[in-house]
């Protein structure tokens, strides 16, 4: 890969550190990982330094089958052993620890044994890498699939957390059923943010993304999201100001 998305990456590396996040190694499935993928990240690795690499807790790939999505995988020991082999391989070949993010989940393995908050704990564990805790993916998976979002939160190691996502999510109705959604196109809810001032009140300040890159709005609307994000970060929560434009 090159060209001006190369050239821009290159000239926003110069002025400020970057967090690269990767979608498409497929850590939490059962294939072999694509070791052309991974030579192509770790050169890209090599070329801007970044502060940060993280990848997710999800699988997008099997029996050679790309899916572009990402699926959650089976909380299981079994696969554990899978992922943690995995991120060891990814972390070799980077020379360097990875972030692995919470997956947003739409249903469950009825195989399931391990709570997911517990799963990356010891995943986390047992590799040396750090955790990215997507907060959004938490309350989307916690409503979806019925477990407590702020026991979730609880329960995560704060000193393997290295970086927080939020962003915003869309109600859909499926066969009169209400499903929430990651889809990147909104405001951060209320509610996401009371479980961001409860982890960074918990932990302390973790470098934090807005992620929002469907139904992108003006900057100045991506400048107040920001800025809502630093007010918890500094001050332990919001402004008055702030808390009227969410």
């Amino acid at each position: 890969a090159g060209g001006p998305p190369l050239r821009w990456l290159d000239a926003i590396r110069d002025r400020f550190p970057v967090s690269l996040h990767g979608v498409c190694l497929s850590v939490g499935g059962r294939d072999p990982l694509d070791e052309r993928h991974l030579d192509r990240l770790a050169a890209l690795a090599d070329r801007v330094e970044p502060a940060l690499i993280s990848e997710h807790l999800a699988w997008s790939a099997d029996d050679g089958v790309f899916l572009n999505d990402l699926l959650p995988p089976p909380l299981t020991e079994q696969t554990l052993a899978t992922i943690a082999a995995h991120v060891d391989q990814i972390q070799t070949r980077l020379k360097r620890p990875i972030l692995i993010e919470n997956p947003s989940s739409y249903l469950e393995w009825a195989c399931n044994d391990i709570p997911e908050a517990a799963f990356l704990n010891e995943l986390a564990r047992r590799t040396g890498c750090g955790l990215l805790l997507d907060i959004n993916n938490v309350f989307v998976s916690a409503s979806n699939i019925g477990f407590d979002a702020e026991s979730y939160v609880d329960e995560i190691n704060p000193g393997a957390v290295g970086e927080i996502h939020l962003a915003g999510h869309s109600r859909d109705t499926f066969e009169n059923v209400t499903v929430l959604v990651d889809n990147h196109g909104d405001h951060v809810c209320g509610e996401v943010w009371a479980l961001y001032q409860r982890f960074v009140e918990r932990a302390g300040a973790r470098p934090t993304l807005i992620e929002w890159d469907t139904n992108t709005p003006a900057l100045d609307t991506l400048a107040r999201e920001a800025a809502n994000a630093a007010a918890f970060m500094h001050s332990g929560g919001l402004s008055e100001a702030h808390r009227a434009a969410i």
